[in-house]
């Protein structure tokens, strides 16, 4: 039987710190779903389908196979359990993600007890990095290739100029 892991996000857009993340993770895990979330009620830069492309693109460079992809638009429990995973991937930046994220997964834990959530600590490279901030700075028409692969930079700013 083989562990599966659920590594859930609005991937909006995919940075290095989401693909340091999946990359650690694939060697914890003999699979990883990468689940891409469509939230109704979140404004998103790239549509659901664009950044679905992009994450496959970025991972598939990393040359890993042991990572699928996915989409959800549910409880991220209740994606992990339709996936077969044992554990929820989350990445951890600093001490307000560490607040929020506990506190999701023991209600994610109350919800679903056969799935465990696991912290991945942001590397040193990567924890200064946030997608929200990102969007900003590529609004903005700043320069965001320190932050995000250059398919997904190049996406983002085609996207930007219409």
């Amino acid at each position: 039987m083989s562990t599966i892991a659920l590594y859930p996000g609005s991937f909006d857009p995919v940075t290095f710190g989401h693909l340091d993340i999946i990359k650690r993770a694939a060697r914890l895990f003999d699979q990883v779903v990468v689940a891409v979330g469509s939230h109704h009620t979140k404004t998103v830069l790239l549509p659901l389908d664009q950044r679905l492309y992009l994450l496959e693109v970025e991972v598939n460079a990393l040359n890993l196979n042991n990572v699928r992809f996915s989409t959800f638009d549910g409880l991220v429990v209740d994606a992990a359990r339709n996936e077969g995973a044992v554990a929820i991937v989350r990445g951890l930046r600093n001490t307000t993600d560490f607040d929020y994220e506990v506190q999701m997964a023991a209600m994610n834990g109350a919800l679903a007890q056969q799935v465990e959530t696991v912290f991945l600590a942001a590397s040193p490279a990567t924890n200064f990095i946030a997608s929200s901030l990102v969007k900003q700075i590529a609004r903005m028409g700043g320069d965001i290739s320190a932050f995000v692969p250059e398919t997904t930079s190049g996406a983002i700013g085609e996207l930007l100029k219409k």
